[in-house]
């Protein structure tokens, strides 16, 4: 029964993974026909619409009460349902067809960005192999970025800002997802459902002063039509399902070997870019690999020293209970 638990949440992070790959090809797509704001508010709309029902369903109207913890909803469904669902498709629109790849990229740096948070919030330094996958991973990020052209960087104003925006909702996920330490005794799904509701309400409230000073338009029938399967994807598959999948399958594995899934995003991405005739680099292909091998090196070495702890202890146990009950000879 454990072994089919373990292969279930394998397929299930295996889903969720690949779902946030081909989220950005096809948000690139819709966005070409409707503002940022406008498709984050409809997509988490219908998703926040849909985990309400579930969470009714499951648990009832109890599961409701915020249970004096409003500010933290508040604070981290924004993190999530805002800032990370409207700044990574802004910097990707912004990039055009290369915003695809590279925001792709910056989703596999989330266990690095986690890394480098804790660092600042904490004051506790990475040990120096973490350093190293940061380093490493950092270098292929910036292939895929500049595709190895040097003279990316003296055209970076025209890019700073997008890239800007990509990392800020990357980082904005990091913060939702430790956030969820703040509630235990709720269920994943209980949490879930509260923060998208309350963030997709603020994002909603944005888009509407927004479109109330005339900064964005509305998008119109037609243009809803155009997109409606771009839509019933996103909500669905890297939606609620993707959102589903990957809370039962990371409580299966545990995170650290659920973590692990995130390479897909950036292969699924590739694989349906390659499929849709985008132009392939070697910089994109050697960038990825190096993300890829900087986060399965830093994910084994953290394995080795958890289980390092784990036999220092068990060492220590044995020693001090073989102390306690040798004889005494006074």
């Amino acid at each position: 029964m454990k072994k089919k638990a373990l292969w279930m949440g394998a397929f299930a992070c295996l889903i969720a993974s690949m779902s946030w790959g081909a989220m950005f090809p096809v948000a690139d797509h819709a966005l070409q026909y409707i503002d940022p704001f406008y498709f984050a508010t409809i997509r988490y709309g219908i998703v926040s619409l849909l985990l309400v029902i579930l969470l009714w369903w499951r648990e009832g109207s109890r599961a409701f009460r915020t249970e004096g913890k409003m500010r933290y909803l508040l604070f981290f469904g924004t993190m999530a349902f805002t800032v990370y669902n409207l700044f990574i498709f802004m910097g990707q629109s912004q990039m055009g067809q290369s915003g695809v790849i590279v925001a792709s990229i910056m989703e596999t740096l989330m266990p690095i960005i986690t890394i480098l948070i804790i660092w600042f919030l904490y004051k506790t330094r990475p040990k120096n192999y973490m350093l190293l996958s940061i380093i490493v991973a950092f270098i292929g990020a910036s292939l895929v970025i500049t595709k190895g052209e040097l003279h990316f960087f003296s055209e970076l104003s025209s890019q700073a800002l997008p890239l800007f925006l990509i990392f800020l909702g990357v980082t904005g996920w990091v913060v939702y997802t430790m956030g969820g330490q703040r509630f235990i005794g709720w269920s994943t799904l209980r949490y879930s459902t509260l923060t998208c509701l309350i963030g997709t309400s603020v994002t909603a409230i944005i888009t509407g002063i927004l479109t109330w000073q005339g900064s964005i338009v509305m998008p119109t029938m037609h243009v809803m039509d155009t997109i409606k399967y771009d839509m019933l994807f996103m909500s669905s598959f890297p939606g609620i399902i993707a959102l589903l999948c990957w809370n039962y399958g990371v409580k299966q594995l545990n995170a650290l070997n659920g973590v692990l899934f995130i390479n897909f995003v950036p292969i699924t991405t590739l694989l349906i870019m390659m499929w849709q005739g985008y132009q392939i680099t070697v910089f994109d292909l050697v960038g990825t690999s190096l993300v890829i091998i900087a986060l399965v090196a830093n994910n084994l070495y953290q394995r080795h020293d958890l289980r390092n702890r784990k036999l220092s202890f068990i060492l220590t146990k044995k020693t001090y209970r073989g102390k306690h009950f040798l004889p005494s000879n006074t």
